[in-house]
């Protein structure tokens, strides 16, 4: 989430996480929670400042044993779903331990989180916020660092402690301590900070990622992690993330995987798109993808976001609350006003509703990755905000246009990888999909 586009916060999830490790198999399973419409979040110099920035693509190990059970190597953080949008988890820093809920995101590498420090920011206020003086492991470090994001940003400077996933402990981590969150982006979140878990390509000053220094310090014997989102917002669990291995119990059949092209995100080639049985024509040569947790809906070039939009009878959410106030004045009002102006209105962030009644008329919309064709069913791409006559149906696709060489580029968040099991091969520079279970 570090490294996105822009935030819209629809609805927000609960503050605290779950931590569930009672489990018997080996594994440490920390939850996490859920937030809702963080559409696409990544610092606004993603794709302009440094050449080696990429984005992100999803592995995962080759010849990893198929059941985890026996494995008292890796090391599984519960996630908390909150209405299919986000999902966060609990980590600790410090000595005594200080916790904080996280987003653990594929498309960034720096750990943050608020800091004692942070005096002018309300949101710093309302968010746990780490204190030094608190911590025996602390270690000074200093250095300023900065993240701008599409609708907000966070500035600080750099700190070393100790920092706990789960039941493992890495020793020597350097994070940003958070002493501005201007705006109000980071004010009605329900998390904390952010975990990155892309590659150090694109860390700030080139800080050694947490998940770099597990593997360094010896903390796993599997060099990949899992992500398992539940989509079921009435779940128990809303989801897990496993360290150094994957459960068979979330997956189903074998995992598809791709190499990664570019390091820094998780980036990988994808093939066509079809909507319905029907081809969109534009990626028949091929398209770059990434596989990002942090992001809540599914982007992509507005060219072909549009004709999916079109496909499943989207709007834009300007456009539909136009409608609704037109109403009020009449038919011929109404007819006018649709044909001029509301069908005209964009949405400021790209996103767009639908008909909730439409659903079971919406074409299903498929990826080809890796030979293979991931499908996504009305139900699985579509939010559901709101109950009863209040309900409100939001598009799981937006428009994000990246310019060539780095784009056009499609961005797979938690639309996709709630209906697909998705492991990260750091040790094989891959990504693996297999259907959830």
């Amino acid at each position: 989430m570090v490294t996105k586009f822009s935030a819209v916060w629809i609805a927000l999830l609960l503050l605290f996480p779950v931590v569930l490790s009672s489990q018997n198999d080996g594994l440490i399973r920390i939850g996490l929670k859920k937030k809702k419409l963080d559409q696409v979040n990544h610092p606004v110099g993603a794709f302009d400042s440094k050449e080696e920035e990429a984005m992100r693509a999803a592995a995962k190990k080759y010849q990893f044993c198929n059941n985890i059970g026996n494995s008292s190597d890796a090391d599984i953080v519960a996630l908390k779903n909150y209405l299919d949008t986000q999902y966060y988890g609990e980590i600790g820093i410090g000595t005594p331990t200080q916790t904080f809920t996280v987003i653990f995101d594929t498309g960034s590498s720096n750990l943050w989180v608020p800091s004692s420090k942070c005096y002018f920011s309300l949101a710093c206020y309302l968010h746990s916020r780490y204190k030094s003086s608190e911590s025996i492991t602390y270690k000074k470090n200093g250095t300023s660092a900065a993240i701008q994001y599409g609708t907000g940003s966070i500035a600080g400077f750099f700190s070393q402690d100790n920092v706990k996933v789960g039941d493992l402990v890495v020793k020597n981590q350097d994070f940003i301590e958070a002493t501005k969150e201007p705006g109000i982006t980071f004010l009605a979140a329900k998390f904390d900070g952010v975990l990155g878990l892309g590659f150090q390509e694109i860390s700030v000053v080139k800080a050694v990622p947490v998940w770099y220094n597990m593997v360094n310090q010896g903390l796993v014997t599997e060099q990949i992690f899992s992500f398992w989102l539940n989509r079921n917002v009435k779940g128990k669990e809303g989801g897990e993330i496993v360290f150094g291995g994957v459960d068979p119990n979330h997956y189903k059949g074998e995992h598809t995987y791709v190499s990664v092209t570019q390091k820094g995100y998780w980036q990988f080639d994808m093939g066509d798109i079809l909507v319905g049985n029907e081809t969109t024509g534009f990626c028949g040569d091929g398209c770059k993808a990434i596989a990002d947790s942090g992001t809540s809906l599914l982007a992509g070039p507005t060219t072909v976001i549009t004709q999916i939009n079109h496909a499943i009878g989207a709007s834009g959410i300007i456009s539909q609350e136009c409608k609704t106030l037109v109403a009020q004045y009449g038919k011929v009002i109404l007819e006018m006003l649709i044909a001029q102006l509301c069908d005209r209105l964009p949405s400021p962030n790209g996103e767009s509703t639908v008909d909730c009644s439409s659903l079971s008329s919406m074409p299903h919309i498929s990826f080809i990755i890796g030979g293979k064709v991931f499908g996504l069913r009305p139900e699985q791409y579509v939010l559901k905000v709101g109950k009863g006559v209040s309900a409100q149906c939001i598009s799981g696709f937006i428009a994000l246009d990246v310019a060539p060489p780095r784009g056009p580029l499609w961005i797979l968040g938690d639309i996709f990888m709630g209906p697909y099991h998705t492991v990260f091969d750091y040790g094989n520079l891959r990504v693996g999909f297999a259907e959830a279970a």
